[in-house]
């Protein structure tokens, strides 16, 4: 394993080792990665005030992938163009305004988490440590939850955030981790088997 100065001592590769990639290499991914959150947030089902999507799946795994400094640069990119106006939210939504609302809280937490969740990866809970990646994935979607939860209880109080803004969405952040921890680890099959 190899270290770098960008790395600390002892960091792992994220499956696309992102480190050794070229700029223009990166660009793509990052148009790629806005791609896919964008197709992700199609996916979903309504509740109010806040829905269910794969939104919170796609920001843990491009994390993981990307580590945490390209992951959160494309995470960032992808709300700025929902903010701007392109169609990338949830159900296809954009604007401002949706970062002001019930869904602010959700949409400033998704960078942080995928943020964590490439650190992690850049650190070995990835594909070849299953165990590790479910938990990272678990821990970037109670990043999200906590965050969300804490903007919505501005607006609508403490315990009706709780109800609303984290219980409905306990399932499937397990679901979602092990799913994603199941991807990373078909990505690092694919990957040493690349290798060898």
């Amino acid at each position: 394993m190899t270290t770098s100065a960008a790395m600390p001592a002892g960091a792992a590769r994220t499956p696309l080792d992102i480190r050794n990639r070229s700029l223009a290499w990166k660009f793509g991914a990052v148009i790629l990665g806005t791609v896919f959150l964008a197709l992700s947030s199609y996916v979903e089902v309504p509740m109010v005030p806040v829905p269910v999507t794969l939104q919170t799946f796609s920001v843990a795994l491009i994390g993981a992938l990307y580590g945490w400094r390209l992951g959160g640069i494309t995470i960032t990119a992808w709300l700025v163009e929902g903010a701007l106006g392109l169609p990338v939210l949830a159900g296809g939504a954009s604007g401002a305004q949706h970062f002001i609302g019930p869904t602010g809280g959700y949409l400033f937490a998704f960078p942080v988490a995928g943020m964590i969740m490439g650190w992690l990866a850049e650190r070995g809970w990835t594909g070849q440590r299953v165990g590790l990646a479910f938990v990272g994935m678990l821990v970037s979607n109670a990043v999200c939850l906590a965050l969300g939860a804490t903007w919505l209880a501005v607006l609508i109080g403490p315990e009706q955030a709780i109800m609303a803004g984290v219980v409905p969405f306990l399932l499937g952040a397990v679901l979602k981790s092990a799913l994603g921890a199941m991807v990373l680890k078909l990505i690092h099959g694919r990957m040493k088997r690349a290798d060898a």
